[in-house]
């Protein structure tokens, strides 16, 4: 059976980055599935920047990657570049930790010249990860995130549809994925 690991790589616990998550995981639920979550920012930052790869809190992420076929990497848009922080935790996966898995990267960035940030900066990191089955991804800007207050927020209708639109090649993996394991009576 399928796992998904949802890797949410904001250092800020207030994000427009968390409408996209729940999304993301409204969407799973609607298909049943419910992914681990791993928010880096809530890993211990002295494991982080010290690259403690023996550390029980790093450890026990990693195996939720390793644990699973699909991953979702979610970050917000920095310097133009994915974040320092998801950047530390991605150094501190081994270095084939995405090989043989389904990756989506999303991005959520004040431009639109941000855009090319999923295939510049952070494909070739996932690529050197051992990721050869990468989606094309997601990008949203700041302006389809509205904020509702109380750390919420909602996409927009435009957003909202290319995001689902690209966790469908996910729900059918996910679909075949269940009905092969299945036992033949």
């Amino acid at each position: 059976m399928s796992k998904v690991t949802i890797i949410s790589g904001s250092p800020s616990e207030e994000t427009r980055l968390n409408g996209v998550l729940h999304d993301v995981l409204n969407y799973f639920h609607g298909v049943q599935t419910t992914p681990e979550i791993i928010n880096v920012r809530h890993l211990p930052a002295e494991d982080l920047i010290l690259a403690k790869f023996d550390s029980e809190e790093i450890k026990k992420a990693n195996q939720k990657v390793e644990d699973s076929n699909i991953i979702i990497i979610l970050t917000p848009v920095y310097k133009a570049s994915f974040t320092g922080v998801l950047k530390t935790y991605l150094d501190l996966l081994p270095q084939s930790g995405l090989e043989d898995k389904t990756v989506l990267p999303i991005a959520v960035g004040g431009t639109f010249g941000h855009l090319l940030m999923i295939d510049y900066a952070l494909k070739p990191v996932l690529a050197a990860l051992g990721a050869t089955n990468i989606l094309k991804g997601v990008f949203i800007l700041d302006n389809q995130i509205n904020k509702l207050g109380n750390n919420r927020y909602e996409l927009n209708s435009e957003a909202k549809e290319r995001l689902e639109s690209s966790l469908e090649p996910i729900n059918t993996s996910l679909t075949t994925r269940k009905s092969v394991s299945r036992p033949i009576l």
